[in-house]
């Protein structure tokens, strides 16, 4: 009797492979295109969290695997166009992860695209900023800081909230 192969099962497990592949060599975890910012495990969110070259490889291979652009390593060998769509999702997901690393030490409440796949920000990119300027990251009021931080201007509360990152690196480095 024939072997029945179910092609969306197939497909999806080969567009997995296509963009988690590296990450699973580089972080020996699993995981798949509905991966969402909750599902990170805390090394990994960590090391994407952490500034410098090694969490910047991560993203690359993240994004240049979804936009089916090749692997990380031909970064330099595309054109101005790709280059800069590459960087400005990096960017956005790398302040989405350190958004998640605070989230979980509980210094923020919830934010705008902490449900979204990481497929879709990528894809979606300007619908996920948006959804990011709607329901941008807050400090928690148990926060010691709350009272400092509620006394500031919208755009302020924004700095305030990402000049926490070092401490919020060395807090969560705490955890592993």
């Amino acid at each position: 009797m024939a072997k029945v192969i179910d092609l969306k099962t197939y497909r999806d497990h080969a567009l997995d492979q296509r963009i988690f592949g590296p990450w699973a060599k580089r972080f020996g975890e699993v995981y798949t295109h509905t991966a969402v910012l909750p599902d990170l495990g805390l090394t990994t969110l960590y090391a994407l969290a952490l500034p410098g070259d090694f969490g910047s490889a991560a993203f690359y291979e993240l994004i240049m695997g979804i936009l089916e652009l090749g692997p990380a390593d031909n970064f330099h060998f595309l054109d101005n166009d790709h280059r800069m769509r590459i960087v400005d999702c990096h960017l956005f997901l790398a302040d989405q992860v350190r958004f998640e690393l605070m989230y979980r030490l509980e210094w923020i409440t919830d934010f705008g695209p902490r449900t979204l796949p990481l497929v879709e920000m990528v894809l979606e990119l300007a619908a996920a900023k948006e959804i990011a300027r709607s329901a941008p990251a807050q400090l928690a009021p148990s926060h010691p800081e709350y009272s400092q931080y509620q006394e500031l201007l919208y755009g302020d509360k924004e700095a305030f909230v990402r000049r926490m990152l070092p401490a919020a690196l060395e807090a969560f480095k705490k955890l592993l």
